[in-house]
């Protein structure tokens, strides 16, 4: 095993990523901007540098800074979490030409995933549903006209570089589709460098599904279960649970073998998922795949005992898998909801100082953040703060651990999403098991103007 690795990250899961670590007995090396010179995952590491200013593209996103640290520091591997340079199929080409295990795939699978484009490409060569669309980049509101007229409306105008929702919109007519073309291929060069655009049909009623995997080297994939992701704001996922309350059985069979021989056909290794969206009839279609460790990982751990940090060290030093499919037991139900400092009204962001904290404790009960009382939630990150996490025995009880959490959760001196959540996670829809990435539109939005 490692003696000592560097994480590229911070917040909660630099903190995440500590604790196996220390469990396993591994040194851990933290990376932090000025803004987060006294977080908890600063003190948690066994030593921490300073890799520049505030803004991401200064301290987080500085690759080179980042390298020269892990050398500095004589880190053998670089963990890099998710979100910033996790996806940076760059970034882990120069890890590895500084003798730095990346942990995670490979630069080129990286590479060949993080473009929407060519990932619909691969996965219609794998075999693996894809929902019809272009496999091309517009160029122009002509392209796009016409390949529109060709697909139909409704359709979903994409960034093919991009992710968080951004660049992404729904177009209902021609008009539509003009009018949006251009400021979303815009907004994709800001946030992406690429502002390669294409067009899939929309799927009504849709259900964001994705099967998590883990592959060693040694050519071995097992899938983790899947997760029920569908309720987004912003298209940005703020509920999941596992396994999803839709699907069927025959369904989440086929669901399992369609992730497996997509990574298998790309040669993965790592920890990976793949997404799908799901429509009524629980027909199901690629979405993207994502290359690293998601947000929403800890459900999956809680319904398969797995420690799936621990599991990407393993593979990263060559360790082949060990367990098999059939050993994966999928036990009770867990749901995880993102407590986000924003208002819950608007969703905008809410920065500012933490001045009192307390976490919600009880069975079943799981927190995941690096946050305390004093904490600044600054503009320059995500607003995301933290994630609770509920495991039950079944669906139900789950449903009622998170409510119980979330009205016991206190943080003041911010806005956050908790009032959000907590409407949410007792509206009878998602009592159901029934929810679509439209929940938040017909649901709770409709909530807030009736009790105004």
């Amino acid at each position: 095993m490692f003696s000592k690795i560097l994480i590229a990250n911070r917040g909660e899961i630099a903190l995440r990523v500590i604790r196996t670590c220390q469990k396993l007995g591994i040194q851990t090396v933290a990376i932090y901007s000025e803004a987060d010179a006294e977080s908890i995952f600063v003190r948690e590491a066994n030593e921490a540098y300073c890799v520049g200013k505030p803004p991401v593209n200064q301290s987080y996103l500085n690759a080179d800074e980042i390298i020269r640290v892990a050398k500095e520091s004589q880190a053998e591997a670089v963990h890099p979490g998710y979100g910033l340079l996790s996806e940076n199929a760059g970034f882990a080409r120069k890890c590895m030409e500084n003798g730095l295990v990346f942990i995670g795939p490979s630069p080129d699978i990286i590479a060949s995933m993080g473009s929407k484009i060519e990932a619909r490409k691969t996965m219609k060569e794998a075999g693996v549903p894809i929902i019809e669309g272009i496999n091309t980049s517009l160029e122009s509101e002509e392209e796009a006209k016409l390949a529109a007229e060709k697909i139909g409306y409704p359709l979903m105008l994409k960034a093919s570089a991009g992710g968080g929702g951004i660049g992404m919109q729904l177009v209902n007519s021609e008009e539509e589709l003009l009018k949006a073309f251009a400021g979303n291929k815009k907004r994709a060069e800001s946030f992406f460098g690429d502002g390669a655009m294409f067009l899939e049909k929309y799927i009504s009623e849709p259900h964001h599904i994705e099967v998590q995997i883990l592959a060693d080297t040694h050519g071995n994939v097992v899938p983790l279960w899947e997760r029920e992701c569908s309720i987004q704001r912003r298209n940005q996922k703020v509920v999941e649970e596992a396994p999803s309350p839709f699907i069927n059985e025959e369904t989440r069979s086929k669901m399992l073998d369609a992730a497996v021989k997509a990574a298998h056909h790309i040669g993965y290794s790592n920890a990976g998922t793949i997404e799908f969206l799901v429509d009524k009839e629980q027909n199901f279609y690629f979405l993207e795949m994502n290359t690293r460790l998601q947000v929403e990982h800890p459900v999956t751990e809680e319904i398969t005992g797995l420690d799936l940090v621990e599991e990407q060290l393993k593979v990263a030093i060559g360790e082949k898998l060990s367990f098999t499919r059939e050993d994966v037991n999928r036990n009770g139900h867990a749901i995880e909801v993102r407590i986000y400092a924003e208002d819950p009204k608007t969703f905008f962001p809410s920065p500012g100082k933490i001045t009192e904290f307390q976490l919600p404790v009880g069975e079943g009960i799981r927190n995941e953040c690096a946050i305390e009382s004093g904490s600044q939630v600054t503009p320059f990150y995500d607003p995301m703060i933290g994630k609770l996490v509920a495991w039950g025995p079944t669906r139900g009880e789950a449903c009622e651990r998170i409510k119980n959490a979330l009205e016991n959760y206190k943080i003041e001196g911010i806005k956050t999403n908790i009032p959000m959540l907590i409407k949410t996670v007792s509206h009878e829809q998602f009592l159901s098991g029934y929810t679509t990435t439209q929940f938040v539109n017909e649901f709770y939005l409709p909530l807030l103007t009736s009790t105004k």
